[in-house]
């Protein structure tokens, strides 16, 4: 067979097995939704086969395994993706990761996966920012040379494998078609193994910023943790950074507090050129679609500051209307009201605010029933209604909406149907989606699937970037109040991989393709294939307590929706 390889049962694509004594490499590729473990059998393919829109992210997992010994120096390449008629999708737009492993100890409840190493963080072979390599670090006695933690020049013990990710950006001038390539991984004293890299191209566009309605929080809690202050360039810079990456994977950025206009001594805003181009600027930069109005910075909005709290949201209702932005704007009005004294305050705020500017959404994060009746309803001071993914009643979703109201969703720590949900005896066993390190990716992806069965028009998360107090770090313990592993965060702090920006992970990649597969939804709709959108989106969600697990439905169903959409909705 001399040096082209073979491919086995397993899966693996082997080079050098004849050629060559010593360690060999294997290749096997796997979809985004899972996560490979760094031992024991795994079943890939011998290619890696992805198929995207224009305008769309596409990613493939690729595992390298050391067999007939260690691995050292590995490094991996990745050329252009060519058609047959020489066209290119150039190599800036692929870009391969290393996957990082962090440490779960204890396990959230009822988690799905065992404590250990779990993949997770994404080190890029190529610092964005720089162009540099981010090689492993090296030590000299007790002394480290490099980051932390890197990916050029990788180690692999024999019998293990290591995952890469790669993400491939189709540009949206790109041409419908087949383009080829070859992903190359060498090792020190190891022939060099070769995969066929073959990307298919729809011929569709997906809108440049997301359809589906989002809010995942601002990034100041990076402050804290680079022990830097929110109005130093050095902050800036990171924020920048965050907010494109956020908009790289159908995230709107939060509006950064130093670009909102602020009030004048009467409460108005006080918009100048420069401030509105300052605030334009950032829309457009980062397609923001929706904007989150902030509250009114006065001692008390509800007394003695009424009046200047209502020239306010005023303001802000006639400044968003001018500039186009006000059908998706919203006003995150209260989190969480769990006594009468919270509801009570939901319904004085939504007076005001509406009084002010009733055009103007209050958006709450609260299920659209009441906690306790004695408390008295919310009817009339929400606009959109925000229910973890365990509360969803669909009777109560559909009341709202024939008021005019909308209903996002939100996920936090692991939380199932409570006691007050109107079926609690029907769906009290029932295990909607949690977003913690320790259950299967897919509950990322799944989400847009969810909600769009529902009518549920967005999607909410407390934050992205919560790594709790400066001295946690959650390379090292991702464990928000110990078990609730990855909660409150999607990013790891790029500094101990040497870069001066974020880190993505495997959810946040998951995540982004379930708002991909959202716009799809809507392409097929606008095409008249509604009915096929419907059967889709359930059989991938029968109910929020059963969905599609496992890694192969969600991108099976998402060919099938290419597929209508090019049919015209058929």
């Amino acid at each position: 067979m001399g040096r082209l390889g073979i491919v086995l049962a397993t899966g693996w694509l082997l080079f050098g097995a004849t050629a060559l004594a010593g360690p060999r490499i294997g290749l096997a590729a796997f979809p985004p939704t899972l996560r490979i473990g760094q031992e024991g059998p795994i079943e890939g393919a011998a290619a890696a086969e992805l198929a995207g829109a224009r305008g769309e992210y596409e990613s493939v997992q690729v595992a390298v395994t050391a067999l007939d010994g260690g691995l050292k120096g590995v490094n991996v390449s990745m050329g252009s993706l060519r058609s047959t008629d020489g066209r290119e999708v150039a190599p800036e737009c692929v870009v391969l990761y290393r996957e990082a492993y962090v440490p779960v100890r204890h396990s959230a409840p009822r988690a799905t996966c065992p404590p250990g190493l779990v993949a997770d963080p994404l080190i890029p072979f190529k610092n964005p920012y720089t162009g540099e390599s981010i090689p492993e670090p090296r030590w000299h006695g007790d002394e480290r040379e490099g980051p932390r933690f890197g990916a050029a020049g990788f180690e692999v013990w024999q019998d293990r494998h290591q995952p890469l990710w790669m993400d491939v950006r189709i540009p949206r001038d790109a041409v419908p078609g087949l383009y080829e390539g070859t992903l190359r991984v060498t090792a020190d004293g190891a022939a060099a193994a070769e995969m066929p890299v073959r990307v298919t191209v729809w011929d569709f566009t997906l809108p440049e910023g997301p359809t589906h309605e989002n809010h995942f929080g601002g990034v100041e809690g990076i402050a804290g943790h680079h022990h830097l202050k929110t109005d130093s360039e050095a902050y800036q810079r990171l924020e920048e950074r965050y907010a494109e990456m956020l908009a790289e994977h159908r995230i709107n950025p939060a509006i950064p507090g130093r670009l909102l206009p602020k009030p004048g001594p009467d409460g108005a805003l006080q918009v100048d050129e420069a401030t509105d181009r300052a605030l334009s600027d950032f829309v457009a930069r980062y397609h923001v679609t929706n904007i989150g109005i902030p509250h009114a910075p006065f001692g008390d909005a509800l007394g003695a500051d009424r009046g200047k709290a209502l020239r306010f949201f005023q303001s802000w209702q006639e400044y968003l209307e001018k500039k186009g932005w006000l059908e998706r704007a919203y006003h995150y009005m209260l989190d969480e009201p769990n006594d009468p004294e919270a509801y009570e305050r939901v319904r004085s705020l939504g007076a005001l605010v509406h009084e002010a500017a009733p055009r103007l959404r209050r958006l709450v994060v609260e299920q659209p029933y009441c906690e306790n009746p004695a408390w008295g309803a919310l009817d009339g001071a929400i606009d959109l209604w925000c229910p973890l993914f365990g509360f969803i009643h669909e009777p109560s979703v559909r009341r709202v909406q024939a008021q005019g109201n909308a209903v996002w969703s939100y996920t936090a720590l692991v939380q199932s149907a409570p006691p007050y949900h109107p079926e609690f005896d029907t769906v009290k066993g029932d295990n909607p989606p949690y977003w913690q390190i320790d259950f299967p990716v897919t509950a990322y992806r799944i989400a847009p699937w969810l909600n769009r069965r529902y009518g549920v028009t967005g999607l909410l998360y407390w934050s992205c970037v919560y790594w709790g107090s400066p001295d946690r770090n959650p390379w090292d313990d991702p464990g928000f109040r110990i078990r609730w592993n990855g909660d409150g965060f999607l990013f790891y702090p790029g500094d101990d991989a040497g870069i001066e920006g974020p880190v993505a992970s495997i959810r946040l990649k998951n995540l982004r393709d379930g708002m991909e597969d959202f716009e799809y939804f809507v392409l097929l709709e606008q095409r008249g294939g509604r009915e096929v959108v419907e059967e889709l989106v359930r059989t991938a969600v029968p109910t929020w307590g059963s969905w599609a697990q496992g890694p192969g439905t969600l991108p099976g169903l998402r060919q099938r929706l290419a597929e209508a959409i090019l049919r015209g909705g058929k």
